[in-house]
């Protein structure tokens, strides 16, 4: 499925999200330009937005809506180096997307919280795992995280790019975002429930970017 087909699927379903194409359009081409030139993806958000932080790197690790089998190069590699568990990865592995939660390691952030910064953690694994041509993703349902905003300025310190997924109002993250989807919505809960069929959507139009089945 066309990634404009995807749009369309997606407004049908949910018109309201009309007011979103724009932004997601933008956000879209970052993080296929991202992912074309080798990049990553680095995700962060507080609460029910750290949840969806780690569903999105589970869309975009493995095959969401395709299989995404390994390429026969791939395959024979793995066949000449170990016969038996060759042909097991080779069945098993998917074509990935390589995307990191930082929202996921508790010894490391529990660590910096307390020995440093605990609005720091997520900037200071920005500052570990970034490079120049990565893209950090922002959930803030508010964009006034100042967790995420400490993250966004070490991003663009190390030469990545910004995304945000936040509320129609922006807050101050949408003045500092290289891209934003601004929901139709205030409450946290209403955003909260409109972000799933937004990042489905990003994590189905970069499937069909670089995955053919």
């Amino acid at each position: 499925m066309a990634y404009r087909e995807i749009l369309r699927d997606l407004i049908a379903r949910y018109p309201g999200l009309a007011v979103v194409e724009e932004g997601l359009l933008a956000a879209h081409a970052l993080l296929r330009e991202c992912f074309a030139a080798g990049g990553k993806l680095l995700v962060a958000g507080n609460g029910g937005s750290a949840a969806d932080a780690d569903h999105i790197v589970g869309e975009l690790m493995k095959g969401f809506l395709k299989k995404r089998p390994l390429n026969d190069e791939v395959y024979k590699k793995l066949l000449a180096l170990d016969p038996e568990r060759g042909m097991r990865l080779g069945e098993a592995l998917q074509g990935a997307l390589p995307a990191i939660a930082l929202t996921e390691h508790s010894a490391l952030s529990t660590a910096f919280a307390n020995d440093r910064d605990s609005h720091a953690v997520f900037a200071q694994q920005v500052w570990g795992y970034g490079k120049a041509g990565d893209v950090l993703l922002c959930l803030s349902t508010s964009g006034n995280a100042e967790n995420l905003m400490l993250a966004a300025v070490t991003a663009h310190a190390k030469g990545m790019r910004v995304v945000l997924l936040t509320g129609e109002s922006g807050g101050r993250l949408a003045a500092v975002a290289d891209a934003t989807v601004r929901l139709p919505a205030r409450d946290t809960y209403l955003v909260q429930e409109l972000q799933l069929p937004i990042y489905h959507a990003l994590c189905m139009m970069l499937e069909s970017d670089f995955f053919e089945v």
